[in-house]
């Protein structure tokens, strides 16, 4: 086995641990409740899930998404966000080594998928996610030197002066609120780890996928509250992977046309 792949499975051992834990996170920081304590319980029984039965993917597979003591069922989102997080730490460590790019796209992505299930289940942005993950993005772009610094501080004072600004206009032409503060706040983390260039073009791609999504609905009628935070972790994502390339092409054929 070559040293690549080595890294990348255990890369992607330690991101489906890490996923188990964001199950947790995505679960009881929307109702503010501790994250260290109580441990894991059956919803149904309230039985402890034994450790040999909290195995991230694995356990639920074998116990078919089922209690053992009582057969309640276990929500599919168990094992789906671990698989996302194993596959995101695997294939970053694939791409590009054991590298600071590795573990800030890493950790990146986790926060990513944890706004976008909490804001798909619950319409809301924790504070844990878009404050934690701003210091987090700071932090980390300590690992690049001053000028990484410098990019992540512009990056988040853009992407919350850009939403609140889009905020404050929208709901002055549309009478209502327009932009919820947790989406103000995910674009400064988002911002930390993107830079300012990448902030328009998170926010671009975010708006691009939600009107792809939402806009047919809006045309046949049916109103229905958008979790914007999802469209902007696609786009955040996108920027992060191919941000370059994309402002590139754009400058290139687009500017130039």
């Amino acid at each position: 086995m070559s040293g690549e792949l080595l890294l990348a499975l255990l890369a992607g051992v330690l991101g489906a641990m890490l996923g188990s834990f964001l199950n947790v996170c995505i679960l009881r920081w929307p109702a503010e409740q501790s994250v260290v304590s109580p441990r894991s319980r059956c919803p149904g029984c309230g039985q402890l899930i034994a450790w040999y039965d909290n195995i991230p993917i694995v356990s639920w597979l074998l116990l078919r998404g089922r209690c053992r003591r009582c057969g309640t069922g276990i929500s599919i989102q168990y094992p789906l966000v671990e698989l996302g997080t194993a596959l995101i730490w695997g294939f970053l460590a694939w791409r590009f080594g054991p590298s600071a790019e590795t573990l800030s796209g890493a950790v990146f992505g986790t926060i990513l998928l944890g706004i976008a299930m909490t804001d798909a289940r619950e319409y809301i942005i924790p504070d844990e996610f878009s404050l934690g993950g701003l210091v987090v993005g700071i932090a980390l772009s300590f690992l690049g030197g001053f000028a990484a610094v410098l990019q992540a501080l512009a990056g988040a004072a853009t992407g919350f002066l850009l939403l609140w600004g889009l905020g404050v206009a929208g709901s002055k032409l549309a009478k209502k609120e327009a932009m919820g503060g947790g989406d103000i706040k995910m674009m400064a983390m988002v911002g930390a780890f993107v830079g300012w260039k990448g902030v328009f073009l998170t926010v671009f791609l975010g708006a691009v996928t939600g009107t792809l999504v939402f806009g047919p609905l809006s045309l046949m009628g049916k109103e229905k509250l958008v979790p914007f935070g999802i469209f902007l972790a696609i786009g955040a994502a996108i920027t992060w992977l191919a941000g370059p390339e994309i402002i590139a092409w754009y400058r290139m054929f687009v500017l130039q046309a």
